[in-house]
């Protein structure tokens, strides 16, 4: 059942009073795994982020009909423009998840087995409101590092079946694992720019096997974890790519959950170009474009592609 600290708030489904404090977890921390803005209408749908459920803290302590464990820091953040469709959080994972969400109207939402799948939890706001939506995934029994899928929707509940051989996902390829050299928070007009970082390109893994690619084929090697995750919170273009002697590749899952492709976009080099980027979790995988580890540099910049200072 879903259920809302405080009174009863109308157009949420299964919603019950809840006894407990609103000095819950601290949504004032950065998110784990990114967040993302969203307006009415969106595309695609559903949106999807891979993310790691679970946390040490009891949320029945929190608030009293809740279930679960979870973080302190929220795990995803929502920024939502309402329209006149509902939203609808789902999560599906091989484990019994929950979720815990704080709305625009800085009310607590419970809910533990309220999708029609089994286990699986579901939150659904029949008249959103515009706002920032805080969401923490949790695990019913303690622990965690468990591996889940959160959908974002304006149509219905999603599953991690429902949604295969889609584009957003990459099978062999996990951006819930930490990152292989760096986690990465760039601010727009940050400095200096380029941003550089040495790391080494390549892995056992088939991007061309892993990841569906809506606008072609993925090409190279790397590995199952992402070389690099960059939440980005500007505003403008922003160009990614590698700088280096090797004959690099590289597949980027962004904000959007789309996965994205490069292979020689400046000769051997491989970059790719997000307009007006989407503030979010990009996570980067640095690959090679035959089997082998390669030294090279990542450089991310929001000027232009190949920039770099000693060329002005």
């Amino acid at each position: 059942m879903m259920k809302t600290i405080g009174a009863l708030t109308a157009g949420v489904l299964a919603v019950a009073a809840l006894a407990g404090s609103a000095l819950a977890q601290d949504f004032t921390e950065a998110p784990s795994f990114g967040r993302v803005s969203l307006s009415a209408g969106f595309s695609p749908d559903p949106y999807v982020r891979n993310l790691t459920a679970g946390g040490s803290i009891r949320a029945q302590d929190r608030f009293s009909d809740c279930r679960g464990y979870i973080a302190n820091a929220p795990d995803f953040s929502v920024n939502y423009t309402s329209g006149s469709f509902p939203l609808i959080f789902t999560v599906d994972s091989d484990a019994d998840t929950t979720l815990v969400i704080n709305g625009p109207d800085a009310r607590w939402y419970c809910d533990d087995d309220g999708a029609e799948s089994p286990l699986n939890p579901m939150v659904r706001f029949s008249n959103p409101q515009s706002g920032r939506y805080d969401v923490w995934v949790g695990t019913y029994s303690r622990g965690a590092g468990v591996p889940a899928t959160l959908f974002v929707s304006e149509l219905g509940e999603h599953t991690r079946a429902g949604q295969s051989g889609g584009a957003n996902y990459g099978g062999g390829l996990d951006i819930t694992l930490p990152s292989r050299f760096a986690d990465i928070t760039l601010n727009g007009g940050f400095l200096p720019d380029p941003y550089q970082l040495r790391l080494t390109a390549g892995g056992t893994v088939s991007v061309s096997d892993a990841v569906q690619y809506a606008s072609g084929s993925c090409r190279g090697y790397v590995t199952r974890e992402p070389s690099v995750e960059l939440d980005y919170t500007g505003y403008g273009d922003l160009f990614i790519y590698t700088n280096g002697d090797a004959d690099t590749t590289m597949a980027i899952n962004g904000p959007d959950g789309q996965w994205y492709c490069s292979d020689d976009e400046i000769g051997t080099d491989a970059g790719l170009e997000f307009n007006n980027a989407t503030q979010g979790v990009y996570d980067i995988y640095v690959g090679t474009y035959s089997r082998g580890d390669r030294q090279t540099t990542l450089m991310i910049s929001e000027i232009e592609m190949g920039y770099l200072p000693s060329r002005k």
